[in-house]
């Protein structure tokens, strides 16, 4: 009996686009959850916080003045989010499917784990030049968080990509 064992190595594969699309998008929302859940937990005294951040990103500093829930920066914190988790969980595919990184739950886990760790890296180390109210988001909730959004996303698109 012979033993063959994954190999890792890159092939000539095209990710399923739809499966990766999908995977950002609802990686996207666990990860906002899990932002809203940390601010009640931690007490922090405007949940809202991290929506204006991310509304700054298109709106500028003007949404940074403003606490509170205000609908037009909740719109725009939803849609720069969900647009950057679909081409996160894009890139993330364009990686998995020509290494075989979802040849496993545990790989692609990992794969996962470890993409959102770049992320946060290149994120809030990086983009803080171009956005610098996101250095103060730095720390371990935010990189764990990073790191469950790469794994929501890797784990989605192992189930829903076609063969």
């Amino acid at each position: 009996m012979e033993l063959h064992m994954h190999s890792h190595r890159w092939v000539a594969r095209q990710p399923d686009w739809a499966a990766a699309a999908v995977a950002g998008f609802g990686a996207g929302g666990i990860l906002m959850v899990l932002e809203v859940a940390w601010a009640a937990i931690a007490g922090v005294r405007d949940p809202w916080q991290v929506t204006h951040m991310v509304a700054a990103m298109v709106l500028g500093w003007e949404a940074l003045q403003s606490t509170g829930y205000v609908l037009g920066i909740l719109v725009a914190a939803l849609a720069v989010h969900y647009i950057l988790g679909i081409v996160f969980g894009i890139m993330l595919a364009a990686i998995i499917a020509p290494f075989q990184l979802d040849s496993s739950t545990g790989m692609v886990l990992v794969a996962g784990a470890l993409f959102g760790l770049v992320l946060y890296v290149l994120n809030f180390y990086g983009m803080a030049g171009a956005f610098s109210w996101f250095a103060e988001m730095r720390g371990w909730p935010t990189a764990v968080g990073h790191a469950l959004f790469g794994m929501s996303a890797a784990y989605i698109y192992r189930k829903m990509e076609k063969p």
